[in-house]
């Protein structure tokens, strides 16, 4: 027979797993990191970077260009809009509705390496895709080193400022 050692919170761990679970899988399931501030539904969004600028897209389906606002303050991007559901005919009856209908607002942190002159915005085939341009001394150079000799020159990638502060 094995003695085993009394563990009197053992319980009370258990019951804190079980419910981290159950708030997990059940009641977090539709919503993401923004949580209950986004709205009724949130559309999917891109973020990536070029070398001349950064770059979002937003899935819009269903949407037109004046369904849409789009500003930009404090170095903060914000998308939203409507997107509302309706019914084609009277006599349709609907067995199942699965695509999300409300509004909506997605906020993001720009960096500082973007600037907001120069934004441009493109609404095409239910995608909407924002291009913000970066500031120009945060823009990758290419120095020539020559040497001596004139017909060997060297091309080095100079690192930006906020490559160089990072480092």
């Amino acid at each position: 027979m094995n003695l085993v050692k009394y563990d009197p919170f053992r319980e009370l761990r258990g019951l804190h797993d079980d419910m981290n679970r159950l708030f997990m899988t059940n009641f977090l399931r539709g919503f993401d990191q923004e949580g209950f501030t986004s709205g009724a539904w949130s559309p999917s969004v891109d973020i990536f970077e070029n070398k001349d600028s950064l770059v979002l897209e937003a899935e819009l389906p269903g949407m037109n260009r004046e369904d849409i606002e789009l500003a930009i303050e404090n170095n903060v991007i914000t998308i939203g809009g409507s997107r509302h559901f309706e019914k084609k005919d009277e006599g349709d009856n609907y067995h199942r509705v699965e695509r999300s209908y409300g509004s909506f607002t997605r906020s993001f942190t720009l960096p500082q390496t973007v600037t907001s002159e120069g934004v441009t915005a493109e609404f095409k085939n239910g995608v909407l895709r924002v291009s913000l341009p970066k500031r120009e001394e945060t823009k990758a150079r290419k120095i020539t080193i020559g040497g001596e000799d004139t017909s060997e020159t060297k091309t080095i990638a100079a690192e930006t400022k906020s490559e160089t502060a990072n480092a």
